[in-house]
């Protein structure tokens, strides 16, 4: 149960570091790469945001 828990709160902060990521990408005024460090994110998946944003 506690292994459980734990993957749902990771799960969690994970959506929550892609949404701020999100934003940031909204403001455009900050790298890639600076996403990517900031929220803990590979620059492949900021890249991926940033390409299902502009769709």
């Amino acid at each position: 149960m506690c292994r459980a828990m734990e993957d749902m709160r990771n799960q969690t902060l994970k959506e929550g570091m892609i949404n701020v990521a999100k934003k940031m990408l909204e403001d455009g005024t900050i790298t890639l790469e600076k996403i990517a460090e900031f929220v803990d994110l590979s620059v492949d998946e900021v890249r991926k945001l940033k390409t299902d944003q502009n769709m």
